[in-house]
């Protein structure tokens, strides 16, 4: 199948020198960060607020049901911003060794899913670890239920599909996608399997299709929920060279995607190589 990105709107960010993750708070309003800064933002690339001290991740922050920010400070404290933008709580507390990586909040279940990861013996290691909405631990994912090796390295973003499959991009591991369970469904290297995938910003779609960007082809990939190839999407126009972030916007049907080298955030409409009307 081929799919392209039919350009909406091309928005310059204020307040950030990159787009490394993207949440979407409204289809009008999103949080956008880089290494150092936080910005809310619109659709007109306006500062709305700007939060600075956050993880210098990627996947760092996330939006409850709420509308409430969630996100990793410098500390690896994760805290809750109240949607005035005024009250910020310390909802968990940094325990060493394991540091988080990466937060995203269950529109499902509320949960709170944590990549983290700690360095020892030369290597990293990673898990996913899935908090209550008290800040309570109820899950870990850590290993194959089948081989009982390792899942992750070194999660760095955090998403999931209509049916609570939990997808992390693992900059070591590529596409690690397990059940709500834990138990691993697939992962996915790159297409053909091994060509070298460096995944970066993951999302998915209202159908369930995974969407990623890769840093090793400058393009974003579609899977379908099996984990199935479907398409690669360049993206090497409109100021994005190197699409970083990524959020999908099941209200409107649009992809926000995010470039690494600069402030740009470019809106499409997906649509499938034959269709001029974006079916």
């Amino acid at each position: 199948m081929m799919y392209r990105l039919v350009l909406q709107k091309s928005v310059t960010v204020t307040g950030v020198y990159q787009c490394c993750h993207i949440t979407r708070v409204s289809s009008d309003r999103v949080w956008i960060s880089d290494y150092i800064n936080l910005i809310l933002t619109n659709t007109a690339g306006d500062k709305l607020h700007h939060l600075t001290g956050i993880g210098s991740y990627y996947g760092v922050h996330t939006v409850n049901s709420d509308g409430d920010l969630i996100y990793i400070d410098s500390d690896y404290n994760i805290n809750k911003l109240s949607t005035d933008n005024k009250v910020k709580t310390t909802i968990i507390k940094y325990t060493a060794p394991w540091r988080p990586q990466c937060v995203y909040s269950s529109p499902s279940t509320g949960d709170l899913l944590v990549g983290m990861c700690y360095y020892t013996n030369g290597k990293w290691t990673g898990k996913l670890v899935r908090y209550n909405s008290t800040g309570e631990i109820i899950q870990t994912i850590q290993y194959n239920n089948n081989t009982g090796q390792g899942l992750y390295r070194y999660p760095t973003y955090i998403t999931e599909n209509r049916i609570g499959d939990v997808i992390v991009s693992d900059w070591s591991r590529g596409v690690v996608v397990t059940d709500r369970g834990g138990s691993h469904h697939f992962s996915y290297r790159g297409h053909p399997s091994g060509s070298g995938l460096i995944p970066r910003g993951i999302c998915t779609d209202a159908l369930s299709h995974i969407l990623l960007c890769d840093d090793n082809t400058r393009s974003v990939q579609m899977l379908d929920r099996e984990g199935n190839f479907l398409s690669l999407i360049k993206i090497l126009l409109h100021r994005i060279d190197g699409p970083w972030g990524l959020s999908y916007d099941d209200n409107k049907h649009l992809l926000w995607v995010g470039s690494y080298h600069n402030n740009t955030v470019n809106i499409y409409r997906v649509v499938d190589g034959d269709s001029q009307t974006g079916k």
